[in-house]
């Protein structure tokens, strides 16, 4: 019974590689922010289109691992890595290895959520009776379209959207599934900035990463935001009817 009990309660062992991942951010935040930034990859540019030139696989393979690091520690340098994507590999496949390293990320810090916190969260709010308990009914009934809420909203920090959905218990494959497609839009807009990187660094300029709030690309991200909340809304009406 107190095996029981321990198995779903907190232990060190439990929140170990939740501790790993907030010590490595804190540590790669302090150590790594004046490095992964657009002045490196200026100076840098030629330097790795050779590389990439002489060794494209081995690039490859570094560079998703990278990324997979930089998301799955939550390491500054995301938005320089995605650009960075687009830079060497093109729209395809840089998108593709932008959005699959981003996802392989996104899903390490979920396990280490749901394994450090997540089922003690999710198992207590269960058993309360109050508005915990209405939360996670609501996010569990709709869980394809909340997860697609906070993929596509581009209020929604990534970090968040990695960690709320381990800590109330949603389903995994629903999170990977919701990850990887949701991210789709964004990754391929900063992945088709990345693209013309080399001419923005030559004329002395930085990218814009505002672009994805311009409207000819918010417009269409919030139409999918729409479509992402129609069975919530729907859901809500037909309760609303009962």
């Amino acid at each position: 019974m107190d095996e029981d009990k321990n198995r779903g309660g907190l232990s060190f062992k439990k929140m170990l590689p939740l501790l790993l991942i907030a010590l490595v951010a804190a540590g790669g935040f302090i150590a790594l922010r004046d490095f992964l930034d657009f002045e490196t990859l200026r100076e840098n540019r030629e330097a790795l289109i050779e590389f990439r030139d002489a060794n494209y696989f081995l690039t490859s393979l570094v560079f998703i691992l990278a990324y997979i690091a930089i998301v799955g520690f939550s390491l500054p340098g995301a938005a320089v890595a995605s650009l960075t994507g687009g830079f060497l590999f093109n729209l395809f496949p840089g998108a593709l290895y932008n959005v699959g390293a981003a996802t392989i990320g996104a899903s390490a810090i979920f396990w280490a959520a749901r394994l450090g916190m997540g089922d003690f969260l999710a198992a207590k709010m269960d058993a309360s009776a109050g508005p915990a308990k209405r939360i996670k009914q609501g996010l569990n009934e709709n869980e394809i379209s909340f997860l697609f809420l906070m993929r596509l909203v581009p209020a929604v920090p990534f970090f968040v959207a990695n960690l709320l959905p381990a800590l109330v218990g949603v389903k995994f494959r629903n999170f990977v599934f919701t990850t990887f497609f949701g991210i789709i839009p964004g990754g391929v807009v900063y992945t088709w900035v990345g693209v013309g990187l080399g001419e923005v660094f030559a004329r002395g300029e930085n990218p814009n990463l505002g672009i994805i709030f311009e409207w000819y690309i918010l417009g269409p991200i919030l139409g999918l935001c729409a479509l992402a909340a129609m069975p919530i809304a729907i859901r809500w009406i037909r309760g609303k009817e009962g």
